[in-house]
């Protein structure tokens, strides 16, 4: 057993995924104002209105789950008892979009919270739960709302609060990937778990900076960890640091000797085009969700792009501790894709 978990474990905190461990398919579900950004050709359903087709902003997340998990077997051709588990969370309370969502599918659940950085956290485990031969098939999958995320983190959408231009907007979206042994889909080939890293920012409005210094201790465990370096990929991606957290990075990353040049994007700056009014960006799980597995799984699956690190990152904001004055604690996880060439 020991030297199978050495085959596996690169160090602390990167494991290599030793089998054919791959994304089978994947599907995205957003909502109008994703549906009119950049990549809107490319998600798999555009819902016209925030509510899509339910009676409360609760409601229409979890339907979005559901549409990008029923997708995802959809184009696999499988149905939810070929699956062994779904691992997948969201931003609301105790999970509760991902607990509706696996009670209506029926298929086991194990829930994760990562904040926004649970778009890689999901599926980093469920590589890791294929690849260990635990479970034959896994769905990763998350889940954010901009209306739903602002009534629990801030305030909610008819309060008409202004917000700095540090602000971002909440990504309305489910993002969902299968994960299995073999097919055409890209590789899961690493995954570096982050450590937590508070850098003492406390501005609810400005999680561009208090997320950067997550993702710069990822990304540089990740080339530590590998042996690899920014031009080993064809992009870098983080998860939602948007106009201000962005330059932070590739600031650090570069004084640190890692040049991401012509190579790294934030898909907070992805989603959306500047014209939409989103302040810096898009933020939420499903940023990086929703990007991944449409834009970058097709141009992956298209061998438009060879090998892609996907670095998805998140606030542990908590309302409660916010309230009684302390900063905001950060994550940061990673995965490595690659061309779904067999």
């Amino acid at each position: 057993m020991g030297s199978q978990a050495a085959e596996f474990r690169v160090s602390r905190q990167t494991w290599q995924f030793t089998r054919d461990v791959r994304l089978v398919s994947s599907a995205t579900a957003v909502g109008p104002k994703e549906g009119e950004g950049p990549l809107g050709t490319f998600f798999d359903k555009v819902y016209d209105d925030m509510y899509a087709g339910q009676d409360c902003w609760e409601n229409a997340e979890r339907q979005l789950m559901e549409d990008a998990v029923q997708l995802a077997l959809d184009k696999a051709g499988l149905t939810e008892q070929d699956v062994d588990v779904i691992v997948a969370g969201d931003l609301l309370n105790q999970n509760i979009t991902t607990n509706f969502t696996a009670e209506q599918l029926a298929i086991p659940l194990l829930g994760m919270y990562g904040a926004c950085s649970t778009s890689m956290l999901t599926l980093a485990n469920a590589a890791a739960l294929v690849n260990a031969g635990y479970v034959n098939r896994a769905i990763a999958a998350c889940s954010s709302h901009n209306a739903t995320a602002e009534r629990q983190y801030r305030y909610p959408t008819e309060y008409g609060g202004q917000k700095p231009p540090s602000a971002q907007w909440t990504v309305t979206g489910a993002g969902a990937g299968l994960v299995g042994i073999g097919g055409n889909g890209p590789r899961i080939t690493y995954a570096t778990i982050g450590k937590v890293v508070d850098m003492g920012v406390k501005d609810p409005f400005d999680m561009g900076s208090a997320m950067a210094p997550a993702a710069v201790s990822t990304l540089q465990a990740h080339f530590s960890d590998t042996g690899r370096s920014p031009r080993d990929y064809d992009l870098i991606v983080t998860g939602d640091l948007a106009a201000v957290g962005y330059p932070i990075v590739k600031e650090w990353m570069q004084t640190d000797g890692y040049d991401m040049e012509g190579v790294y994007n934030d898909c907070g700056l992805m989603v959306y085009s500047p014209e939409q009014d989103v302040f810096a960006g898009g933020s939420g799980c499903a940023s990086s969700a929703v990007v991944t597995y449409s834009y970058i799984v097709d141009q992956l699956n298209k061998g438009l792009l060879k090998k892609v690190l996907v670095c998805a990152t998140g606030a542990l904001l908590s309302p409660v501790s916010y309230q009684q004055g302390n900063s905001i604690p950060c994550i940061a996880h990673a995965v490595a894709l690659e061309g779904g060439e067999s």
